[in-house]
C-alpha cells in the first residue's frame, strides 16, 4: 500500500493543454512581498527530479512562480463545479490555487503541481486567494500522516511564508500568510465533469473522458469510455473510502468538487484523526449534520460518484453506468478487509476468514473507547494483546492463525505510545509557531511519521 519515492529524472509534460483553453484561464500568481521556505518536501521532489533544486531555485519556482523548463508556460486556474454539502454550486474553481507545473513521476505517472495560496483567479468570488500558514502546516502534517498510513493522498511538496497578514474569522487574526505547492496524481475533479454537463457539452465531455482514460489510466477512450471510466473511478474511490476507514482518518469536506478522479484524495482543511472508532465523529465545525462523519465518509464518496454518472449520462446509456456505480460495495468491502490486515501487518488468508476476522473487530472498536492508534500499534503483527479485554476474544481467536506480513523489530514497535495525530498535538505544533516561530516540534514529527511509516510499510 506504499512505496518509497525512487530518484527520477525531471521529465516535464504540457498534457493539460491538450484539452484547449475552455477548461481552464491562464492566471498569475500574486507579488508576495517575502519568500520565506518552511517547508520543502525532497523525499516527493526526488520522485520527479527536483530534489537537485538549491533553496534559492525552489523559492523562484515555488513563491515566485517562475516556470518549470518545458513544462506549462504560465499558470492554469482550472474551470469545475461541484455540490457542497449536497448543494450544487456552478460558481467555483481554481479561486485560490493554479495548476504549476505537469511531470512524470518515478513510476512514469502523470503528476501535477498544484497550489494553495497563489492569489486571486477569475474564480476567487469574495476570497482574497490566500492561504494561511497554520492551513498550510496541517496540510502538511496531514498529508505525512496519511502517507505513513498507506492512503492513497496527495504530497505536500512546498511551504513558504510569504510576510502577509491575513484577516479570518476562525482564528485570531491577523495570521500569517503561506503559499504551498501539492503534488498530485492529476487535478481532475468529479466537479469538472459535471461543469461539462451543466453547460451541456458533449463534445468536451468526450474529450475530458478520452484525457483522463488515456493519461491516467493508461486507458484508449472510444464509445464506451465513459463506462470504463466510471469503472476506474469506481474502484479508485472505493479503495480510498477504505483506506480513510482504517486509518481513523476524517476528511471533513467530501464535496464533489473535492474529490479526485484517480481516487488520490487531496485538500485538507478541517481533517482530523478519530481518537476512537466512532461513527459520528466530525471534523468540519460547520458539519452539523454530520454529513461527512467518519462513519459516513464510503456513503459520502459514494454518493459523489453517483453525480460522476449522472453527468457521464449525457453522452452514454443510462443502465450500464448505474450497474457500474452499484458495484461500489462491492469493490469497497474487500478493500477495507485489505486496508485494516494491512494496519494489523498480517497477510490475507481467504475471503470468508478474512471478512470474518473484521466484522469481529469492527463492533468491538465502534462499541468501546478503544484508542484506534493504540489498538493497531499493539496487536501489529497478529496478537491482539490481553490488556484490550476479552471483548476482543473472539477477534484474537480469529486472527491467531494469520501469517505477519512483516516483523516488529523496527524501533518504532519498542515505543510505549503509538505515533498519533491528533487534533491537540496539531495545535500544540501550531502554537509553537505562532508564538514563538519555533519549528521544532513540526520538523520533529515530520521525522517521527516517516520513522512510523518506515515501520508500517512493506
Amino acid at each position: 500500500m506504499t512505496a518509497n519515492p525512487q530518484p527520477a529524472p525531471f521529465r516535464p509534460a504540457t498534457t493539460i493543454l491538450e484539452l484547449g483553453d475552455s477548461f481552464y484561464d491562464a492566471v498569475e500568481s500574486a507579488p508576495f512581498p517575502q519568500a520565506i521556505l518552511r517547508f520543502r518536501n525532497d523525499r516527493a521532489a526526488a520522485s520527479i527530479g527536483l530534489d537537485g533544486l538549491d533553496d534559492a531555485a525552489w523559492v523562484q519556482h515555488f513563491a515566485r512562480f517562475v516556470p518549470l523548463p518545458d513544462s506549462l508556460p504560465q499558470p492554469l486556474a482550472l474551470r469545475y463545479h461541484g455540490h457542497q454539502f449536497r448543494v450544487y454550486n456552478p460558481e467555483i474553481g481554481d479561486g485560490r490555487g493554479f495548476l504549476f507545473a505537469q511531470m512524470y513521476d518515478d513510476r512514469g505517472r502523470l503528476m501535477d503541481l498544484g497550489t494553495k495560496g497563489s492569489g486571486r483567479t477569475p474564480w476567487s468570488r469574495f476570497g482574497d486567494g490566500r492561504l494561511t500558514l497554520k492551513g498550510g502546516v496541517r496540510e502538511i502534517l496531514a498529508t505525512e500522516m496519511l502517507e505513513a498510513l498507506g492512503v492513497n493522498t496527495s504530497r505536500t511538496l512546498s511551504l513558504i511564508e510569504t510576510g502577509e497578514a491575513l484577516e479570518r474569522n476562525d482564528e485570531p487574526s491577523p495570521t500569517r500568510g503561506a503559499v504551498m505547492v501539492r503534488l498530485n496524481h492529476g487535478h481532475i475533479r468529479i466537479g469538472t465533469f459535471q461543469r461539462l454537463a451543466h453547460l451541456r457539452d458533449e463534445d468536451g465531455l468526450r474529450t475530458l473522458t478520452d484525457y483522463v482514460l488515456r493519461h491516467y489510466f493508461g486507458d484508449p477512450g472510444g464509445l464506451d469510455g465513459p463506462v470504463r471510466l466510471l469503472d476506474h473511478v469506481v474502484r479508485g474511490t472505493a479503495t480510498l473510502s477504505a483506506q480513510f476507514m482504517a486509518a481513523g482518518f476524517v476528511h471533513g469536506v467530501l464535496n464533489s468538487d473535492n474529490i479526485n478522479v484517480t481516487g488520490e484524495s487531496f485538500d485538507y482543511g478541517p481533517w482530523r484523526f478519530n481518537p476512537t472508532w466512532a461513527p459520528d465523529f466530525t471534523a468540519a465545525y460547520f458539519d452539523h449534520a454530520g454529513l461527512y462523519a467518519f462513519g459516513r465518509q464510503p456513503e459520502a464518496i459514494h454518493w459523489d460518484v453517483m453525480q460522476l454518472a449522472v453527468s457521464l449520462r449525457l453522452i452514454f446509456p443510462a443502465e450500464p453506468l448505474i450497474a457500474v456505480l452499484d458495484s461500489f460495495g462491492e469493490h469497497y468491502q474487500p478493500a477495507v478487509t485489505d486496508a485494516i490486515l494491512w494496519r494489523l501487518g498480517v497477510r490475507p488468508r481467504n475471503q470468508s476468514e478474512d471478512r470474518a476476522l473484521i466484522q469481529a473487530i469492527e463492533p468491538v472498536l465502534r462499541g468501546s473507547d478503544t484508542s484506534i492508534d493504540r489498538f493497531f500499534q499493539a496487536s501489529f503483527g497478529g496478537a491482539i494483546p490481553t490488556h484490550f479485554g476479552a471483548e476482543f476474544d473472539e477477534a484474537r481467536a480469529l486472527l491467531a492463525p494469520y501469517v505477519a506480513r512483516k516483523a516488529r523489530d523496527h524501533a518504532y514497535w519498542q515505543a510505549d505510545a503509538p505515533c498519533s495525530m491528533l487534533i491537540d498535538e496539531v495545535e500544540s505544533i501550531w502554537a509553537d509557531i505562532a508564538e514563538r516561530d519555533d519549528w521544532t516540534a513540526l520538523n520533529a514529527k515530520i521525522l517521527a511519521i516517516r520513522d512510523f511509516g518506515a515501520a508500517l510499510g512493506d
